[in-house]
């Protein structure tokens, strides 16, 4: 289907369906928002719900976007999120190295995790200068092993290690009990209190998958012994800080994807306004080309750049990280804020630059990130598609529970673009 004359703004408000909340008076933080800018744009159009991956599946932020995106794997094909976000700070990498997602932590002195995230924002400088201790300290037994450690935004790392005379497995679990490895695809758990890293174990009774899935262990254990002596961390215990004690590893990925570039498979000039590795790695991989538009919280520079880009561009991905970070902290009234600064600062912008007759504006997210779970569920998002000519369905405003009732229905991640194209065609 040809679609070179569409004009689509696609956002994703990461994270940012959620629960009913006791600190809300039992609402979701969309439906306790004060939204009067996205309350008009969905009354200028129609509204469904997504179940971004499957039903079931608490799905991390890569595989979510991919689907959002029209991209759906199976479990055997997919490259890991790890891949994902080596490509998108472009780490050297090829196929056979082991890439994986790090988060740093901290720990107490029984090697408890106390802090998923190490307080989140943590300075470069710290994040860099033990990156690069533990790259000069650690001794794998295997003498052609190497390991590249590369911190990226907060708390996140991306870690690649490399065997010179062998390629390595991505058959291997998580050592982050948050998540579990299921066919190279992250899913989050149900996790409690108390909770350790987990050893790496192969998941196939292969030589070098039990190699690999040794090597991994040997970071893990060595990473934390050079934690606790770097003076890096002294100081900021010293600070009051949290200790970075340790760095938990998920979804590892040893080939570059394989998948059709976004342009083509939508016959469209598709691009995007991303900022955290693995929103870049995936525009790296779909051939997307990346607008420059400030940091995560610039937002109205981000709408003006998208609203800029419809001149050249038939759709634009716009991708919010706010939400979703309030929602992993358990904070429902700071969710709801952060809703209702992007309504003020993003989308009032956005409808001030474009023109809703001839650009549709489609509004969804990637997963819902509920406060009270403090992580990933398969709880069903909205889905929004407004333009002036778009067919109404009396939707009001943004909200799960509109969603239910409105006249698109429930649609699978990977059918979104698709079903909104239809929409948008149908009535220019």
């Amino acid at each position: 289907m040809d679609n070179s004359d569409v004009h689509m703004i696609y956002v994703l408000l990461d994270g940012v369906g959620d629960l009913p909340h006791p600190d809300l008076d039992g609402k979701t933080p969309l439906e306790a928002a004060n939204t009067p800018i996205l309350d008009k744009i969905a009354s200028n159009g129609a509204i469904g719900e997504v179940i971004s991956v499957g039903k079931g599946i608490a799905p991390e932020s890569d595989i979510a976007v991919f689907n959002m995106l029209g991209y759906k794997f199976k479990h055997e094909d997919y490259a890991g999120r790890g891949v994902i976000e080596a490509i998108g700070i472009g780490i050297d990498f090829k196929d056979g190295d082991l890439a994986l997602r790090g988060n740093y932590s901290t720990l107490d002195d029984q090697e408890v995790i106390i802090d998923r995230r190490a307080g989140r924002h943590i300075e470069k400088e710290d994040a860099d200068g033990i990156a690069r201790e533990i790259e000069e300290k650690i001794k794998f037994s295997n003498p052609d092993t190497s390991v590249v450690v590369s911190p990226t935004i907060g708390h996140r790392v991306t870690v690649r290690v490399r065997n010179s005379s062998k390629k390595l497995s991505s058959k291997i679990t998580n050592t982050d009990p948050a998540y579990s490895n299921i066919g190279g695809m992250g899913v989050a758990k149900a996790v409690g209190d108390f909770l350790k890293i987990e050893k790496c174990l192969p998941l196939e009774d292969i030589e070098d998958t039990k190699s690999t899935a040794n090597t991994v262990n040997e970071f893990s254990e060595q990473t934390i012994n050079i934690c606790k002596e770097s003076q890096i961390n002294k100081k900021r215990e010293e600070q009051g800080k949290k200790k970075l004690s340790c760095i938990l590893l998920r979804d590892a990925g040893n080939k570059y994807p394989d998948v059709i570039p976004i342009n083509e498979k939508y016959s469209m000039n598709f691009s995007c306004i991303v900022d955290m590795p693995v929103e870049l790695g995936i525009s790296e991989v779909l051939k997307m080309k990346a607008f420059e538009a400030g940091g995560p919280t610039d937002y109205e520079e981000k709408a003006r750049v998208a609203a800029k880009a419809m001149e050249t561009q038939n759709s634009i991905y716009v991708h919010l990280k706010g939400p979703d970070e309030f929602g992993h902290d358990g904070d429902a009234i700071g969710k709801m804020k952060n809703i209702e600064e992007i309504d003020q600062r993003f989308f009032k912008t956005l409808v001030e630059n474009i023109d809703t007759n001839k650009v549709a504006i489609v509004i969804s997210a990637d997963h819902s990130t509920p406060c009270i779970n403090k992580g990933h569920s398969d709880d069903p998002v909205p889905v929004l598609v407004s333009g002036d000519f778009i067919k109404k369905d009396g939707t009001t405003r943004m909200t799960e529970d509109q969603a239910k009732r409105g006249s698109i229905g429930l649609l699978q991640g990977a059918e979104v673009v698709t079903k909104s194209l239809e929409l948008i065609k149908s009535q220019t």
